[in-house]
């Protein structure tokens, strides 16, 4: 089934502001401010793309404006990924726990830092679950997520997405899918939604049933009929409604 994939080049408003949290090129978050002295709960978007270079933090702009005019500050994190120097392991999941350890810091006051606020897509979906382990956070929203890393690699996911991110197969390095794999994390300690689309063609809807059914009271599996991969990042979609209204749930 063919996947819509519009929202990925839509033209969108740029960020209010990009400060950096290292030295790195890619060690940026990208911030969208509401209108407003706040204090405003915070989404923290982590974009997906299998953790390839190729596709950057720019795609989930239109997400991210939208979110912003439902009143949250945004900020949309870089990070170095397979293909360039420095992504894959542990690069990649270095960098994404040193971006969110470094949000206090730079959101400022107009920031509620009691209502942060993970929602990630794909591979971002993986790493939104994944940094919920390591950082405080208020709750997790994984849509379309590689929530099962054994599966992405015994289904080779996106030419073997996974084995390129962690450098083998579960057998061949065995220890980093175990700190490495949200499945090997659960329970979750923090309230957590899962949307996934039953018409994904890219990431089987499997992978977030295999996390959901492990994970505990805490996460709430929400399946949307009909719905493909890139529909829950897309504002225009009919499954726009469903992502606020998750991401509402957990902040």
């Amino acid at each position: 089934m063919a996947d819509s994939r519009d929202v990925l080049s839509r033209p969108a408003p740029g960020p209010d502001r990009t400060v950096a949290y290292g030295e790195h090129p890619d060690h940026v978050v990208d911030l969208w401010f509401p209108q407003g002295d706040g204090p405003f709960p915070v989404a923290v978007v982590i974009h997906g793309g299998f953790w390839r270079a190729a596709y950057d933090r720019v795609h989930t702009r239109p997400m991210c404006v939208a979110l912003r005019e439902a009143g949250y500050l945004v900020c949309a994190p870089e990070y170095r990924r397979t293909g360039q120097p420095g992504g894959g392991w542990p690069g990649t999941f270095d960098d994404v726990a040193a971006g969110l350890e470094a949000l206090p810091e730079l959101l400022g006051p107009r920031a509620d830092l009691s209502r942060v606020g993970l929602i990630g897509h794909s591979a971002g979906g993986h790493l939104a679950l994944w940094a919920a382990s390591r950082v405080p956070v208020k709750g997790v929203v994984s849509l379309a997520g590689v929530c099962d890393l054994e599966l992405a690699s015994r289904l080779r996911l996106d030419d073997d997405a996974v084995g390129a991110l962690l450098g083998g197969t579960p057998r061949s390095v065995p220890d980093r899918y175990e700190v490495a794999d949200p499945m090997r994390l659960t329970p979750t300690e923090v309230p957590t939604v899962l949307l996934h689309g039953d018409a994904d063609g890219l990431v089987p809807i499997e992978a977030s049933r295999n996390y959901a059914a492990q994970a505990g009271p805490r996460c709430d599996l929400r399946e949307l009929p009909g719905t493909d991969h890139f529909a829950v990042i897309d504002p225009l979609s009919p499954a726009w409604p469903e992502v606020l209204r998750a991401l509402a749930d957990v902040t």
